[in-house]
């Protein structure tokens, strides 16, 4: 076997496997989500994500991949709009026996599949963000419509500009794993949904103090935790884009050991800062600071000086944690902290780039301003939208009564169910 075989083969494989792994993160944010609700609304969150994650499939297959890297063009803006993407000419004749296109294959440094898949589980966690954000009174068509736009267009727009090599890649801005591309974008349109949607009934009462609506399943909130870091050793470990050589492999040992360090950095600054933010240890930002720390690691994670790791993820804790107690006072229900995880330390581990590699401050600036500007933008836009042509909040009785019973007339614990004489559940009002 020929060495740049060895090198296609290694590519590929760590496309495919890291894209597995980086899947997970779905099932994090899922268990985060559905941990975080009342129970009566859990149903609709496993139902919400597994519907999202399948929307973010099809559109990256018919047209949001060749958006956002087919024939976008040196300081362009925007891809191809052909529909569907396969396999190359080279790969379907090597399927079909033609050896002589083999050379053509491998040149290529990996199966073009092997790449769209590792792409399309980015697009699904950067939706995943949304839902969190807007858990327990959204409508169920309304978001999975909003899901559609962001999947097909918004952020095939954005990864355009950065890793199609669009106009922020000719600016020089840089995002290895996408703090601003997936992690950010994700974070803006979350916040411009819970604009139009509004805070939960009774979230905020009338003197103006916060009702206090704690995790309803702690156990699950934490095993989702754990699976988005592990998610995102696929995550950042597998966008060095090539695992052929004794370079990569150095590289990617480099970004594991970072995405870990930020992330327990995070998670004990978060856990410290909590306490005279909000009164106590609170458990809520403790596990987001480790969210906030491998979100803001993402935008570089290649460097060789671990302790810069220590210092990106403790202050996206700090971000983080602030952004929460912000949100709050000014009366923005963000259900499980997403937008501060996810925007505020996204555009934090953006700009920190500036410092870790010597780069441009005012190419990152650029790149945060104008993609937050758009995806904020744009959402907010479609969100206004939806909202008037079908509504996407659900009315008060449904929201007492949980969205579980009025749109699935399932409930996810039905042993806490008060149930009458005949075994039947009571009819909600």
């Amino acid at each position: 076997m020929m060495h740049s075989e060895t090198g296609f083969l290694f590519n590929t494989l760590s496309f495919l496997v890291w894209g597995g792994l980086v899947m997970w993160m779905c099932a994090g944010f899922t268990m985060i989500e559905a941990g975080s609700v009342r129970t009566r609304n859990a149903s609709v969150t496993c139902l919400k994500n597994i519907g999202l994650c399948s929307i973010a499939v099809l559109t990256y297959y018919l047209v949001g991949f060749n958006l956002m890297f087919v024939d976008v063009g040196p300081g362009g803006w925007i891809g191809a709009l052909d529909l569907f993407h396969g396999s190359t000419a080279a790969e379907r004749r090597l399927l079909q026996g033609d050896e002589e296109a083999l050379d053509a294959v491998v040149a290529t440094g990996h199966a073009s599949m092997s790449r769209w898949l590792f792409g399309m589980v980015f697009v699904a966690s950067s939706a995943s963000i949304v839902s969190g954000t807007l858990a327990e009174r959204v409508k169920l068509w309304p978001f999975f419509l909003f899901i559609v736009v962001l999947t097909g267009i918004i952020y095939p727009v954005v990864g355009a500009w950065v890793w199609g090599g669009g106009w922020l890649a000719e600016l020089g801005f840089n995002d290895y794993a996408g703090s601003t591309v997936v992690h950010a974008t994700g974070g803006w349109a979350a916040l411009a949904g819970v604009l139009i949607v509004g805070a939960r009934s009774g979230k905020f009462r009338d003197d103006g103090t916060v009702r206090s609506t704690p995790p309803a399943n702690i156990p699950a909130v934490t095993l989702g935790v754990f699976f988005i870091w592990l998610g995102f050793l696929g995550f950042n470990g597998a966008s060095q884009l090539a695992f052929g050589s004794a370079f990569d492999a150095v590289a990617v040992a480099n970004v594991l050991v970072n995405t870990n360090l930020a992330a327990a950095a995070g998670t004990l600054t978060a856990l410290a800062f909590s306490r005279p933010l909000f009164g106590h240890v609170d458990f809520q930002a403790s596990a987001n600071g480790a969210i906030a720390g491998l979100v803001a690691i993402a935008a570089g994670p290649d460097f060789a000086d671990h302790t810069w790791a220590l210092v990106i993820g403790a202050t996206g804790a700090i971000v983080c944690t602030s952004g929460m107690k912000l949100l709050l006072i000014l009366k923005i229900d963000d259900e499980v902290g997403a937008v501060s995880a996810h925007m505020g330390a996204g555009v934090w581990g953006t700009l920190a780039v500036s410092f870790t590699h010597d780069g441009d401050l005012l190419a990152q600036l650029t790149g945060v301003a104008a993609a937050g500007g758009f995806v904020f933008a744009s959402s907010y836009l479609v969100w206004w939208i939806i909202d008037a042509l079908l509504g996407v909040r659900n009315p008060p009785q449904v929201e007492r009564a949980g969205q579980d019973l009025a749109e699935l007339g399932i409930i996810a614990y039905p042993e806490f169910m008060v149930i009458d004489d005949d075994g039947d559940a009571p009819p909600h009002r």
